[in-house]
């Protein structure tokens, strides 16, 4: 069992890795953009970004049990990013963060992307359900929808 903590600059560079990675893994092939899987989307610029802005790593909190595996962010009571490395997955770090998020954080809402089936299911296991709200990823055609605590 890990630690969840808050992030800091010193995490900038793993923190980095862990979104590059699997929003690659878990969204290329719902948007069909290399060019923004594998040019916008780089690991220095983010890291960069971070430690030029730490104020961006305020609503991160990180699963870490000497190696940080996932993270959280956090906005309120709206879950905006939840991610495990996928080296990672499958062993229970997401159902941690989830928990740490609704039970101690307040949180009860999300948006997912509507294609990624594997995420809302995750989500309803965890006493999410799907509403009929639904936007488009600023920027693109493809839709997501708002997810709430039951």
């Amino acid at each position: 069992m890990g630690k969840i903590r808050k992030a800091g600059t010193k995490d900038a560079s793993r923190i980095a890795e862990i979104l590059v990675f699997s929003k690659r893994k878990n969204y290329r092939n719902i948007f069909n953009d290399d060019i923004g899987s594998f040019v916008n989307l780089q690991v220095y610029p983010l890291v960069k970004e971070f430690i030029d802005k730490p104020e961006l790593l305020e609503s991160y909190y990180l699963y870490d049990d000497k190696i940080i595996k996932g993270l959280i962010n956090m906005e309120g009571t709206e879950i905006k990013e939840l991610y495990v490395d996928p080296f990672f997955e499958g062993v229970g770090i997401g159902s941690e963060l989830i928990d740490f998020a609704t039970k101690k954080q307040g949180c009860n809402e999300l948006w997912a992307i509507d294609q990624n089936d594997r995420a809302k299911e995750f989500y309803k296991r965890h006493g999410f359900e799907l509403t009929n709200e639904t936007r488009n990823v600023p920027g693109t055609d493809v839709p997501e929808v708002k997810i709430k605590i039951k």
